[in-house]
Formats: C-alpha cells, structure tokens, sequence
C-alpha cells in the first residue's frame, strides 16, 4: 500500500472511533418514562401578578407560581419518589389564548431535583377557563440526577382567577453515567 492510501484508511478508522464512542455511550443510556395526573387539590398557585398591557381588550401578561405535590401515588424519577413541583414562570394571553414559559423545579423524596424549561400554549374555553398543552425539555439535575436528560409533555386546565390548575404529565428521560 502506498503511503497515501495507508494515511487515508488511518485517518478514517480514527475519525470512526470518535463517531462510535458516543453513539456506543448514548445507546447505554436506556430511556424511562413516567406518566402521573396532578388534581387541583394538589396544585396551588402561590403567587401571581395581572398586568394589563393596554393596547387591546382582555390582553394580559402574568407571572405566577404554582406549588404541586403528591401526597399518595407519588411517580418515581431513578427509583426515588417525586416529593414536589415548584413552577414559574410568565403568560402572554389575550382572553386566556396565548403563550406563556415556565421554568419547573423538580424535587425528589431524597432531596435531588432536576429542571425544565417548557412552552405553553392555551386556549380559552370560556369563564375564565382555559385548557393548555406544553413541552419543554429536562434542562439538568442534581446529585444522583446530575446526567438527567429528556422531554415533558403535559396537558392540563387552569383557572388563575379562581385558583383552579391541574395537569396531566409524560416525562421521558435517560440519566447519564
């Protein structure tokens, strides 16, 4: 073989190791998913703040809170329960039809969280009330969830004046090594 091609084929066995490693590496990490529903006795909002913008009836930008808990049926994030949700984030809706982003702390049983940065959009359904789908991405963790990655999907209905939240929840997420 001329030194050309033995220089070639050396290069390209190299360049291969450094795509297989990762894909080796991402293919270990098996994905979990959990699946829980959060009733509107365990979701509160504990703060917000209406600002009307003013330029057209019913339009809105709000911040607030929401504190979701389990107290039975707890789901389980690497074999430890989920104890709590922190939630904040800021709504952009005129007659409750727009978008809002919240930022989500995760809090385990142990005392490991992890976070997640989602996009929401809702629509009105009268009174008030409005029904909202969001996605948003695992953004890290702590301690034993420190490699955490992944996806959140959640579909739910609020009611901000009254107080009203609830929330259904897919997450799926691999934990790195």
């Amino acid at each position: 073989m001329n030194r050309h091609t033995t220089l070639t084929l050396t290069a390209f066995a190299l360049l291969s190791m450094f795509v297989a490693v990762p894909v080796c590496s991402a293919v270990a990490q098996e994905k979990q998913k959990v699946s829980y529903k959060v009733t509107a006795e365990n979701s509160k909002y504990t703060q917000q703040q209406f600002l009307d913008v003013g330029d057209s009836a019913g339009h809105q930008v709000r911040s607030f809170e929401i504190h979701r808990t389990f107290p039975t049926n707890a789901p389980v994030i690497d074999g430890i329960k989920l104890k709590e949700i922190w939630g904040r984030g800021v709504s952009d809706y005129i007659d409750y039809n727009g978008t809002a982003t919240q930022y989500n702390v995760y809090i385990l049983e142990n005392g490991d969280k992890f976070f997640s940065r989602t996009t929401v959009l809702a629509h009105s359904v009268g009174s008030g009330q409005f029904n909202n789908m969001s996605v948003g991405y695992i953004t890290g963790g702590t301690g034993k969830l420190a490699g955490i990655q992944g996806i959140i999907r959640s579909s739910g209905s609020s009611n901000p004046k009254s107080g009203f939240n609830e929330v259904q929840t897919d997450i799926e997420y691999s934990i790195g090594k």
